[in-house]
């Protein structure tokens, strides 16, 4: 399901508008999952794509929720070479919506030495309940 620019803007607020649509990044230190602590998956906000798992969360102090990994076949990672760094950009695999960054560095957590830097605003949390199973 690849969207242009212009849908989503009924469905998404301004703030993930311009985010997931238009490739910006919110402030940083203001998301609301930044601490979020709660046990359960982390879903595309345009979609409902699941995306990361609640076990990956990690304070990285960048600012950004980070997670040390990503549900692989539900993301895509591109080479971004915008504002003159060079990065490698995070998408949802089904909407192709922007949701942050990936990183190879020394903020560190679990095995994988990866930081998916992750704007909060693309994010929809579910919390897990005793009997589920993730998929």
């Amino acid at each position: 399901m690849k969207l242009n620019k212009e849908i989503g803007k009924n469905k998404l607020t301004k703030e993930q508008y311009e985010i997931m649509r238009k490739k910006g990044t919110e402030q940083a230190f203001t998301g609301k999952y930044l601490k979020h602590k709660e046990n359960g998956n982390y879903y595309c906000a345009f979609c409902e794509n699941i995306l990361f798992d609640s076990k990956t969360k990690f304070d990285s102090g960048t600012g950004w929720p980070s997670f040390s990994d990503a549900k692989k076949r539900n993301v895509i990672l591109k080479e971004d070479n915008s504002g003159g760094m060079k990065r490698t950009e995070v998408l949802c695999a089904k909407c192709e919506s922007h949701l942050g960054h990936v990183f190879n560095d020394n903020f560190v957590h679990g095995n994988t030495g990866m930081r998916y830097c992750i704007n909060s605003a693309c994010l929809n949390f579910k919390r897990k309940s005793a009997n589920f199973k993730t998929p």
